[in-house]
């Protein structure tokens, strides 16, 4: 593999660039979006479809403290990918080691008291009746591997921020490939059920952590760090917090959609709303990974060349990113609204939940087409470090509007409104999206260009 310098995000062509940048952090996301996928297919197979309701349960707590290194590593790689492009080199390195002091300290500390109230916040999530038992299992196994998948998260970020795709690609693939060999020896050979699962995924983490602290270590890194780098620094701390804290408030907010959710689906239908939910859930996750990995390789690219000053390039990246999100999302929408059956059953025999499941699959994708827009713009104010516009956009579709409607929506239209909801907050935060992006172009990009 040819080495990949920080200077091409400023140097190669923007089309090529795009496409050398998402391809591999699409097939990262494919990659781990299989995992969750066929993680989810083989507990429902093999352990039952009450164990699809009990990791979804888990899954948003686990994945807001691991969000806590995702966002420190999204915060500080914004700044790592503009110091580079200024040619701060040292900047960068005291970025990074400020990165993994604030991840050890955070994500340990929250495990702690996560694990000290585990019956108390899996109870407030909607872990209920028969659900209870297997969720609590999974939970107290898994956030043992959290702090790991936190520093994976944050280590991602920054390969990317390097202009190293491939590599960021690798990071995920290698945990998602064996926690799928583990969940086959530990829930199937060994027959461990709940607890094999829980333990495949946290092994996964740690196998993770272990191939990006070698990246760091080896020659492929320009990002060579040492002990003085790791003492924090107050303006750095604060610009991460501030730029990090837009994908932590966002983790956050999808944790207090979850809550909501699943407490509200188990009043209106029980266990099999739940469970309808958690497979919606995880093809929210997986159908959309072509999308998010043009993201992905949109914010290095916009970061480095806003923080070089060329402000054209800045312009292009946007537009072209836009355009092939938007044509891989309408690919995505016209599969899922074909074949929501099929998909269905894929996860599980259970006839209530294979009837329930298709329809409310087709209502949760429909506004599908236009979401690159929305996930592009706000990622671009993240990119070049505003951090405000960047968190307000963010929170838009699940926090100003999302919630909203499903608090209002199921007391006129009852469980239909719940679905309904996924659509209309699409739909109204691409225009909010749309007005500000173009705003902004217009105030900072075409003005500069002058």
């Amino acid at each position: 593999m040819a080495k990949v310098s920080a200077k091409d995000l400023g140097e190669q062509p923007i089309s090529k660039l795009l496409i050398k940048q998402a391809v591999p952090a699409s097939i990262g996301i494919l990659v781990m979006s299989l995992n969750i996928l066929v993680d989810t297919i083989f507990v429902g197979h093999w352990i039952g479809s009450i164990a699809i309701a009990a990791i979804n349960i888990v899954l948003p707590v686990s994945f807001f403290i691991a969000a806590l290194g995702m966002s420190i590593g999204v915060g500080g790689s914004s700044i790592i990918s503009r110091a580079l492009g200024a040619s701060h080199y040292e900047k960068a390195l005291r970025t990074f080691g400020n990165q993994i002091t604030l991840a050890l300290l955070f994500t340990v500390s929250m495990v702690i008291l996560g694990l000290t109230f585990a019956d108390s916040i899996i109870l407030s999530f909607g872990g209920k009746g028969a659900i209870f038992e297997p969720a609590k299992i999974y939970y107290q196994v898994v956030l043992y591997g959290v702090p790991f998948l936190a520093l994976c998260m944050l280590g991602n970020t920054v390969i990317r921020a390097e202009g190293k795709p491939k590599f960021a690609m690798y990071a995920m693939m290698i945990p998602s490939v064996s926690n799928l060999l583990l969940d086959y020896i530990l829930i199937n050979v060994l027959d461990l059920g709940m607890h094999g699962a829980a333990w495949a995924t946290t092994i996964s983490y740690v196998i993770c952590f272990v191939f990006i602290l070698w990246f760091f270590l080896s020659k492929n890194s320009e990002l060579k760090i040492g002990l003085s780098h790791f003492g924090l620094n107050y303006s750095i701390v604060k610009e991460i917090a501030s730029l990090g804290f837009v994908t932590l408030a966002r983790q956050a907010v999808v944790s207090i959609t979850y809550l909501f959710m699943n407490n509200i689906l188990f009043d209106l239908g029980g266990e099999t709303l739940v469970t309808a939910y958690a497979i919606v859930g995880r093809m929210l996750m997986f159908a959309l990974f072509p999308v998010f990995g043009i993201t992905q390789g949109f914010l290095p690219i916009a970061g480095f060349n806003y923080g070089a000053k060329n402000y054209e390039r800045v312009r292009e990246s946007i537009n072209t990113a836009i355009k092939y999100a938007a044509i891989l999302a309408t690919f995505v929408f016209m599969l899922l609204m074909i074949f929501p059956e099929t998909i269905t059953k894929m996860f599980t025999s259970d006839i209530a939940v294979i009837q329930q499941t298709p329809n409310d699959m087709r209502w949760v994708f429909a506004a599908t087409p236009i979401i690159a827009l929305q996930l592009i713009g706000a990622a671009y104010f993240q990119a070049i470090g505003k951090a405000t516009p960047a968190l307000l956009l963010t929170l838009s579709r699940q926090g100003f509007f999302f919630i909203p409607l499903i608090l209002i929506l199921p007391n006129f239209y009852g469980e239909l409104g719940v679905w309904m909801s996924f659509p209309i907050s699409d739909v109204l935060s691409t225009l909010v999206t749309g007005y500000f992006l173009n705003r902004e172009i217009k105030r900072d990009l075409i003005a500069k260009t002058i």
